[in-house]
């Protein structure tokens, strides 16, 4: 067999099994979701009565305005906190720069529901702070409705565009701001005109994960949103709601929901396919020297954003030793609510460590020689592979919770109520990172080396999994952690697919908050991040490892 068959083999069967996974596990349950939307529940017949249901309600229209409105504000505030912060820590000598990138990635760990309970703690009706600055004459209001739930999307959202902005700056070719200097720019000027365009694809990713993420969003309007009406929320009650449920409606709004992530998706694609952004980087600027004033502005935005954000981790591990009388907080000391939650049982720990372990390696699995096929190779099976795998990006967990129960509810496959489809869910919504990861890195792997191992008889199969997976191992790892701690922390999808025998820790966390074990809650939240922490601190050593400059 010639190398050039050899080769379109190993692609050629990367691709149609990823095809086959994505296309049963999520273009299959999507297309169950939108048939949903225009069939009658009761004849079957083709409508389209729930999308004018819909549009003449002002009570859905304020649903899709309100989770719109949300994502957008949070998605501009991620960007202004975000962007400004990778700046700080990639160009300026901050102190504490390697704790500080350290402590913004802990956003990610906490469930963003929990966050949102804990600023209630601080700043709700009767919350600690709210009710210390009115002693005090401050008239402050609480955190409830849409400027709290957009404070706690920025707050824990925020990395999402720091990580890819902060890896952007630092792969600037530093001969690109020295013309920019010689030619009279100020160090600014240089950034806003210069820099800033270089790294746009890198702001617009992040930007759009924190859109995404917002819109999607389950247990923050559920903690926050008090008579606000959101998507997710509405999509939930409609499909499992006791007295409203409405399968078609809830089909409906799921394929506007849908509609509005794929829209966003394909802007950001054609405003990128429109331009250029290669430097051909040789090496990194260096830090910038600063005067002592600017410096120390620098130090004070970074560590005050960080701070704000890891806020709600503090307050979480304090209430987590307080005592609780029913839902009142009572500020008494105690290991009762360890107790109590412990008392019970451990399976919810212990499923959500297993699921998230498996789900963290299959998506790795997965995702590894996918990237490396859409990085190494350009086809028409390809290309189509290319956009198939950013599609769950574009597709809440809950509607693609929806979607499998639809699916794999009854027939030839029947999967609810089991671990698998928890694992299978956290695969395709997790994919797009691994894929993203693997494929980074292989562009940065010389082909040479793997053409020289196939000349000298090597298949590729074996040269992938011999000589290219250890050369990747870095990337890998970093993208296996980020996919287990997200999916430890996962609500939307969980909370549709789970039984009770796979009760998850987000799973307890939110059914105690919206009962009377508050103290509980908070308790399960604190062993989650003691246990999330440690994949953390690896990855951080890592990057330690491989970047010095964060020395």
């Amino acid at each position: 067999m010639t190398q050039p068959s050899r080769f379109w083999n190993f692609r050629a069967g990367v691709t149609l099994v990823a095809l086959a996974f994505l296309g049963l596990f999520l273009l299959y349950p999507l297309w169950l979701v939108l048939q949903s939307s225009v069939r009658d529940e009761v004849t079957g017949a083709l409508t389209l009565a729930p999308f004018a249901q819909i549009l003449s309600s002002r009570y859905y229209l304020g649903s899709f305005g309100n989770s719109l409105a949300a994502g957008a504000m949070s998605m501009v505030l991620a960007t202004l906190v975000g962007v400004p912060l990778a700046f700080c820590l990639a160009r300026v000598d901050v102190p504490g720069k390697p704790l500080l990138l350290a402590l913004s990635s802990t956003p990610l760990v906490l469930p963003s529901f929990v966050s949102a309970y804990a600023l209630v703690l601080l700043f709700g009706h009767a919350g600690v702070a709210t009710v210390a600055l009115r002693s005090l004459g401050i008239a402050v209001g609480s955190i409830y409705g849409m400027s709290g739930i957009v404070i706690v999307y920025t707050l824990t959202l925020y990395p999402y565009v720091l990580l890819p902005t902060l890896a952007g700056l630092r792969a600037v070719d530093i001969t690109v701001e020295e013309a920019a200097r010689n030619l009279g720019a100020s160090h600014w000027h240089a950034f806003r005109t210069v820099l800033l365009p270089i790294v746009v694809p890198s702001v617009l990713a992040g930007a759009l994960l924190v859109f995404i993420e917002a819109l999607e969003n389950f247990g923050v309007p559920a903690v926050l949103a008090e008579d606000r009406p959101f998507l997710a929320l509405d999509i939930f009650k409609l499909f499992f709601g006791e007295s409203d449920s409405n399968a078609s409606v809830a089909g409906a709004l799921s394929v506007l929901l849908v509609c509005c992530t794929v829209a966003v998706l394909m802007l950001q694609r054609y405003y990128l396919g429109q331009r250029r952004f290669a430097t051909n980087a040789r090496q990194a600027p260096p830090l910038l020297r600063l005067g002592q004033a600017w410096r120390l502005l620098a130090t004070a935005f970074c560590w005050v954003v960080v701070l704000a954000s890891i806020l709600p981790f503090g307050v979480v591990v304090v209430i987590s030793f307080q005592r609780f009388r029913g839902p009142v907080l009572s500020w008494q000391l105690g290991l009762g609510n360890y107790s109590a939650l412990l008392h019970g049982s451990y399976r919810p720990l212990f499923n959500t460590l297993l699921l998230a372990s498996l789900a963290a390696v299959a998506a790795t699995v997965l995702g590894a020689p996918i990237g490396y096929v859409l990085a190494r190779h350009r086809g028409r099976l390809s290309a189509l592979l290319d956009v198939i795998g950013v599609t769950p990006f574009a597709v809440s967990g809950t509607v693609l919770g929806i979607g499998m129960i639809v699916a794999f509810n009854s027939g030839w496959l029947v999967l609810t109520g089991g671990w698998l489809i928890l694992v299978i869910a956290y695969v395709v919504r997790k994919l797009p990172f691994s894929i993203r990861s693997a494929s980074a890195i292989v562009r940065q792997i010389d082909p040479s080396i793997e053409e020289a191992s196939i000349n000298l008889g090597m298949s590729p199969l074996k040269t992938f999994v011999i000589l290219t997976v250890p050369l990747m191992l870095g990337g890998l790892v970093g993208g296996m952690v980020l996919v287990w701690v997200t999916v430890a922390a996962e609500l939307s999808s969980t909370i549709v697919l789970y039984s009770s025998r796979w009760t998850t820790m987000t799973v307890l966390m939110f059914h105690s908050l919206e009962g009377t074990a508050p103290g509980e809650a908070a308790a399960a939240a604190s062993i989650l991040i003691l246990f999330t922490a440690a994949p953390l601190l690896l990855v951080y050593r890592l990057l330690r490892r491989y970047d010095g400059s964060l020395s």
